[in-house]
Order: C-alpha cells, then structure tokens, then sequence
C-alpha cells in the first residue's frame, strides 16, 4: 500500500491568525450586536407593561413576561381575519409570480428571437421604475376596473408590481441549467411542457427559493399598496391594521411592538426552511467553473 506523504510544515496548511484578523471579527461583532439590539428591543418591549415601557430604559428586562400584550394584540388588530387576509394575498401571488417568473424567463433565455429580447428589455425598465411612483395610474386602473377592495384586484396589483424582479432573476439563473440535458429530453420525446417541468424546474429550486422568499417579504411586509387598494375593514393586512396602533392623539407601543413579533413569525419559519436553497441561490454564478 502507499504511504501517505509526511506534512513537513503543517502551518503552511492553516490560515494564521493575524491582527487583521483579530480586528475585523471584533468589527463584525460590534456590527451583529447593532442589528440585533432593535430585535431585542421590540421582543423586549412586547413583554413589558406601560409602566415598564416608561421608567425602565430600553434594555433593561421585565420584572416578568406579560402575555397579556399579545392577548390585545390578538383581540385589537382582529388577527384571525388580518393573518388569514395576509397569507392569503402572500400565498397566491408568490405562486402565480414562481408559475410566471419561471417559464417567461426560461423562453426569454432560450429562444434567439428578437420578440423576446425586447421582453427583456421590457422587464428590465420595469425594474428602474418604482411602483410607489406610479400609485396614481395603478390607482386608477385599478378604480376602473373595479379592483379595488377586491382580493383578486390586490393579488394582481403584486403580481403585476413583482413580475419584473422575478423575469430578471431567474433569467440570471437560467445559465447555470445545461442546454443539453433539454435537448436530451426532446430525442426522447418529451414535450415542451415536460421538458421544463420534469427537467428544467428541479434545477431551479435554488432560483425559485431565493424567488419566494424575496418575494414573501415584500409582499407580507407591504403597506402602501395594501392600504391603497383596501379600505374594507374585513380585507386589511397585517400591517395595515397594525398601522392603526401608532397614532397621534394615543400609541399602544407595547401591544404594537406584540403584534411586530407575530407578524415576524411565519416570515422567520419560512427563511429557517429554505434558508439552505437561498445561500445558494445567492451564491450561484460567483464562482466559475
């Protein structure tokens, strides 16, 4: 048998810890501990009573955890429809966005055609224009229409605000997919639908991961369009009616700062489940080869 070859200088092998080094893991800790003190903070002020809330500083812990906030928030903010309305729109228009995203970018990537590369292009400029810029005119479409207050009208307002950003990312990734596994479903005679669902799709959950959860964190954290298009009290998000807690004359800080932590919850799961398929999606094309 071979004899493994001796490592005469194994520091060769170890990255030296320098002062540099030492320096800039103390310089990201200072940054992680900023992050993280608002976090704190509002997971801190959501146990905290109003007297708490207002003698005590920012930092310093409750005497107890007091439940009862979340109890109001619960009762104030309505959260079995506002949740149920909340996931509702975030649910349907991150599907038909992953469903349309998907099988635009992969004919913009593969057909040559000069049709497609002006899809492109137009996809692109709708990326630079902000839709806050353009309340005015989605408003009176919308109005004429007659989708506002409706369901179907906020979902396809998201849809229509989010397709740019989707066509443009996951054409980014349609690079990484090999163009001769395609060609090697078609000699074997699968479709133009089976090509893409049975052997394009699989090679894209890092692409549609990363999709999602973009996607889902507009959409749930949205305020300005959900209060544009919805005034009906029994179609509000979750942000809209925790909105209604800050307000001039009184501000219920605690129960609010209870309701940002339930409202943070399913956004923190879905991140901890695909957080894996994100990184490397994330991380897909930096490296050659």
């Amino acid at each position: 048998m071979r004899k493994n070859k001796k490592i005469e200088n194994p520091e060769e092998f170890s990255r030296p810890y320098t002062k540099t080094t030492a320096v800039l893991q103390v310089v990201m800790g200072i940054l992680a501990l900023l992050f993280l003190a608002p976090l704190f903070i509002i997971v801190n002020y959501s146990f905290k009573t109003k007297k708490e809330l207002y003698i005590g500083s920012p930092l310093s812990l409750p005497k107890s955890l007091q439940l009862d906030n979340y109890i109001k928030a619960v009762e104030k903010l309505n959260m079995g429809t506002t949740y149920i309305n909340t996931f509702i729109y975030t649910a349907v228009s991150v599907l038909i966005l992953a469903m349309l995203c998907g099988v635009t970018a992969w004919a913009i990537a593969r057909c040559r055609h000069k049709f497609f590369k002006f899809c492109y292009v137009y996809f692109i400029v709708g990326i630079l224009i902000p839709y806050q810029a353009l309340f005015l005119p989605i408003y009176t479409i919308g109005f004429k229409m007659h989708l506002t207050n409706t369901r179907f009208g906020i979902i396809f307002m998201y849809v229509a605000t989010g397709i740019s950003f989707g066509v443009f990312l996951m054409n980014s990734f349609m690079s990484t997919v090999p163009v001769e596994l395609e060609e090697a479903a078609r000699i074997d005679g699968c479709s133009v639908f089976k090509t893409y669902f049975l052997v394009v799709l699989p090679l894209l959950k890092p692409a549609m991961a990363t999709l999602v959860i973009m996607q889902t964190f507009q959409i749930w954290n949205d305020y300005l369009l959900a209060s544009l298009y919805v005034s009906k009290k029994q179609l509000k998000t979750l942000t809209v009616a925790i909105q209604s807690l800050f307000s001039a004359q009184t501000s219920d800080y605690t129960t609010a700062m209870a309701a940002i932590v339930l409202s943070v919850l399913p956004i923190a799961v879905l991140f901890i489940c695909l957080q894996k398929y994100f990184i490397k999606g994330m991380t897909v094309g930096a490296v050659k080869g």
